[in-house]
C-alpha cells in the first residue's frame, strides 16, 4: 500500500478524494522513474531500487499496533478485507491515469531502449513504468500489510524472508493464483486476460531482485501487447490483478498464522518438550514425505521450544532418517501420563489436511505405548481401580 492511504481507515472516501491520492502518488514516483536509466529498466534494477524506496521507511512505521489503532476491534480477516479491496480500488484509479500510455509505439520502444542515461528515457515509456511501479509497490505494500496483521513475522533485511514477501506478492510461483480458485471471483470476460497476464514469463527460483523486474515489467508489457488497448482493460486488469495478488498474499499468511497457532498450543500445553518434538517429526516423515505446512510447523515448533522451555535438541538436530526404536526408546524413558504427547502427534498429523493411512499407522502404535507406559508408571492403588 502506498503511504498517503496507509493513515485512513476509511475506506469509503469518495473517488476524488481517491484521486487526489493516487495522483500524489504517482507524481512522486514519475520523479523516481526520471531517476532511472534505460539501462536499469532493461536490466530489471528498477526493481531493487524500489524495494528500498518501497519498504524502509513503511516497516519502521507499520506494525500490528498501527492497524489495531485505526481498526479498533476489528478482527484480522475484516481488515485484511478492508486493505485488499482499498488497493484495487486505487490500482484501478491509477491504470485509467496510465492507459494514455499504452500504444503499441511504448512496446516498441521497451524493445529497443539503448543507453544509460535518464535522458534516453521516452516520456510515453516514463507513464509506462510509473504505471509498474505503482503497482508492484502497492502489491508490495498490501503483501506486508496481510502479514503484519496475521503477525507472520517477516525481517526484511532478512534475504530470505524480503525473498519470502516478493513471491507472495507478485505470485511468482507456476502462475500459481490463475490455476487456482481465486480466479472465480474475476468476470468470466476477463478470465483469459488474467490467464496470460500470469502465465507470460513464469518465475519460479532466480531470487536476483533485477531478474524479478524484468519479470514484472515483461508481465505488464501485455497491457500493451492486446490490440486496441485502452482506459477500460488498463483499469480492470490492474484492479483485478491488485485483488488476486491480496487474495494469494492472503491465503498464504492466513495460513501460515493457522500453523503458528497451532505450533504455540503444542508448545504450551506439552509437559514433555524435548519428546514432543521428537514424535512430531516422526509423524511428520511417516509417510516420506514433508509438505510446506509440515516444515513451517516444525520450524516454529523448534523455534517455539526453544523460547518457551529453553530446550534445544541438537541430536535430532542431526537426524537424517529418523528411527522407530530410538523414537519408542524415548517414549518408554519417560514416566507418567504422555496424553500431551498424543494430543501433540494428532496435530502434527493433521497440519497439511487429511491424515495419511501411515500416519494413522504411527498414530495406532503411538496411542498403545503410551498407553502401556501410562499403565506401568500409575500407582498402584490406580492399577487396581483399572
Amino acid at each position: 500500500m502506498t503511504e498517503a492511504p496507509m493513515d485512513a481507515a476509511d475506506t469509503d472516501r469518495d473517488d476524488d478524494a481517491d484521486r487526489k491520492v493516487v495522483e500524489q502518488e504517482r507524481a512522486e514516483l514519475k520523479q523516481f522513474i526520471k531517476g532511472l536509466s534505460a539501462d536499469d529498466i532493461k536490466s530489471g534494477n528498477w526493481f531493487t531500487k524500489l524495494c528500498a524506496q518501497a519498504m524502509s521507511s513503511y516497516t519502521e512505521k507499520v506494525d500490528w499496533q498501527y492497524f489495531q489503532e485505526r481498526y479498533k476491534g476489528v478482527p484480522a480477516d475484516g481488515i485484511v478485507d478492508q486493505r485488499i479491496k482499498m488497493a484495487s480500488r486505487y490500482a484501478a484509479l491509477e491504470g485509467g491515469l496510465s492507459a494514455g500510455a499504452y500504444t503499441a509505439a511504448v512496446a516498441a520502444t521497451i524493445g529497443s531502449l539503448g543507453g544509460a542515461s535518464p535522458a534516453t528515457v521516452p516520456a510515453a515509456v516514463t507513464t509506462m513504468m510509473v504505471d509498474v511501479a505503482y503497482t508492484t509497490r502497492l502489491q508490495l505494500r498490501l503483501a506486508y500489510d496481510i502479514s503484519v496483521l496475521y503477525r507472520v513475522p517477516l525481517d526484511l533485511d532478512d534475504p530470505d524472508d524480503m525473498w519470502k514477501l516478493i513471491r507472495v506478492a507478485f505470485t511468482i510461483k507456476s502462475g500459481e493464483v490463475a490455476r487456482q480458485g481465486v480466479i472465480k471471483s474475476v468476470p468470466v470476460m476477463m478470465r483469459p486476460v488474467i490467464k496470460r497476464f500470469y502465465s507470460k514469463a513464469v518465475l519460479s527460483a532466480a531470487k536476483g531482485l533485477p531478474v524479478v523486474g524484468k519479470y514484472l515489467l515483461q508481465r505488464n508489457v501485455i497491457k500493451i501487447g492486446i490490440p486496441v488497448v485502452g482506459v477500460p482493460l488498463a483499469v480492470v486488469l490492474n484492479r483485478y490483478t491488485t485483488l488476486l495478488a491480496g487474495r494469494h498474499a492472503q491465503a498464504v499468511f492466513r495460513n501460515e498464522a493457522r500453523v503458528i497457532e497451532l505450533a504455540e498450543g503444542m508448545s504450551k500445553r506439552s509437559r514433555h518438550p524435548r519428546l514432543m518434538l521428537w514424535v512430531a517429526w516422526f509423524v511428520i516423515r511417516a509417510d516420506q514425505e514433508i509438505a510446506d505446512d509440515e516444515a513451517l510447523l516444525m520450524r516454529h515448533l523448534v523455534r517455539l521450544v526453544r523460547e518457551r522451555h529453553q530446550v534445544v535438541d541438537r541430536e535430532l538436530a542431526d537426524v537424517v532418517d529418523i528411527d522407530p526404536a530410538e523414537v519408542w526408546e524415548h517414549i518408554d524413558a519417560e514416566p507418567g501420563d504422555l496424553s500431551d504427547i498424543l494430543d501433540a502427534a494428532e496435530r502434527a498429523a493433521t497440519v497439511d489436511g487429511d491424515v495419511s493411512a501411515r500416519e494413522k499407522a504411527v498414530l495406532s502404535e503411538l496411542r498403545d505405548r503410551c498407553h502401556r507406559v501410562g499403565q506401568q508408571h500409575s500407582p498402584p492403588s490406580a492399577k487396581a481401580e483399572v
